[in-house]
């Protein structure tokens, strides 16, 4: 739903502004987050910010905690494009809906993490698409239903099991990253993935094969 131009665009903007604030952005603590208009103040205003400036609704580039007349623009962008009343206010099913398909900084950070651990070495392509079995996970039954607690969760990624989950992530897995959250899924809604040279479980063998990108097969 989002101009092409101004999702790439954005992405290049999100980039060049993680690469160079001071202190990255925390997701705010609330158990639930605040309904947010036109005018109002808080921690759960940058949150926001965040999110809509990973789907292309947001230019600015500076986050903020004031929910000014950007921001409102930005909700109701979102609020049309999502079937919900564009009125501007961050309310409740606004909040749930966002959440769906967007990430806030910590965890863009995990899932930058878990592309670079898992596949540095492959293509930008497969890069994204390892980044997309993550978000495919959440939709789909047995699975957290957080980006932590699906790339956390026992035994599912061997780089999270061997210590590489704790490497620092380059930009082009940030990139993948946020190309996953915009909707690109070159995985075609894989599940799961394996590299079939080293794959030693009948199990995963026995999943229905989708797309074979790089060092890796894609399935369901």
């Amino acid at each position: 739903m989002i101009n092409n131009q101004i999702y790439k665009y954005s992405i290049s903007i999100i980039l060049a502004f993680m690469m160079t604030v001071a202190m990255p952005l925390q997701a705010a603590k609330a158990a639930a987050p605040a309904t947010l208009s036109y005018g109002s103040y808080g921690p759960d205003v940058p949150d926001l910010q965040f999110r809509l400036k990973t789907m292309g609704y947001f230019d600015n580039t500076a986050i903020t905690t004031f929910y000014g007349k950007m921001t409102e623009e930005a909700v109701r962008k979102f609020q049309a494009d999502y079937g919900l009343k564009p009125d501007g206010v961050a309310e409740e099913k606004t909040w749930t809906e966002l959440k769906k398909v967007s990430a806030n900084q910590e965890e863009l950070d995990l899932l930058a993490r878990i592309v670079y651990a898992e596949a540095r070495g492959e293509s930008y392509k497969g890069q994204v698409a390892v980044a997309a079995v993550v978000l495919n996970r959440l939709d789909a039954d047995g699975f957290p239903k957080t980006i932590k607690g699906v790339i956390e969760q026992s035994g599912a990624f061997t780089a999270v099991d061997d210590g590489q989950y704790k490497l620092k992530p380059d930009s082009t897995a940030y990139k993948a990253a946020l190309d996953a959250l915009g909707g690109n899924d070159p995985s075609q809604g894989a599940l799961y993935y394996f590299n079939p040279k080293t794959a030693t479980s009948k199990w995963i063998w026995s999943r229905k094969q989708i797309v074979h990108i790089g060092n890796h097969i894609f399935a369901v």
